[in-house]
């Protein structure tokens, strides 16, 4: 991984989130593909953005996609080579001013709601001590299992901003919650989450 928190990109002048860092978790999820939307209105509102992706993640976008719409290096492994001596995961939680997971799947949110740290996104969430914003995206059934509520109300306990989900056609073929929140309504929450 090279060290995307030491590159300098060019920023448009103001913006509700101009000057800030956003580390922007994407997951496995088919609404991985709003991810883009929500980096390409990071970017015009004048954040510099860090995507960090999972494995499963990378089945849906590539990183190229991100790198190309952030203008940054994408976080993709624990144990990718770091350009410093900072291990990546500490530095990205150290470097953003907000960390945001969209779309934050069933298995991601348990992860951060239960500290494991296995990848290099739940890492960055143990170690992150800024604002966290989770735009969950899942099957209806998955929403409601007692574990996700759990994990829901631990999260927000915590302090964790967990959007709520959409209601509407599920890849899974159904209707009913469990879509992504709109990206711009994503950003709008990120721009919450730091007072702007």
């Amino acid at each position: 991984m090279n060290a995307p928190f030491l590159e300098k990109t060019a920023r448009p002048a103001g913006g509700a989130l101009a000057g800030k860092r956003v580390a922007l978790g994407v997951t496995g999820s088919i609404a991985a593909y709003k991810a883009c939307e929500i980096v390409r209105l990071f970017v015009k509102a004048g954040a510099e953005v860090s995507v960090v992706m999972t494995e499963s993640a990378q089945k849906f976008v590539t990183p190229l996609t991100f790198r190309t719409l952030s203008r940054r290096s994408v976080a993709v492994g624990m144990f990718d080579d770091p350009a410093t001596w900072v291990p990546g995961h500490v530095s990205l939680a150290q470097w953003c001013d907000v960390l945001a997971i969209a779309p934050c799947t069933a298995n991601a949110m348990a992860k951060v709601a239960h500290g494991i740290a296995d990848d290099i996104l739940s890492s960055i969430a143990l170690a992150c001590r800024k604002p966290i914003v989770i735009a969950p995206a899942m099957n209806e059934g998955m929403l409601d299992s007692p574990a996700t509520r759990a994990n829901i109300d631990t999260l927000r306990s915590r302090g964790v901003l967990v959007m709520d989900c959409g209601e509407g056609p599920l890849a899974c073929g159904t209707d009913g919650r469990g879509r992504m929140p709109e990206p711009s309504a994503v950003v709008a929450a990120v721009a919450e989450a730091l007072g702007s």
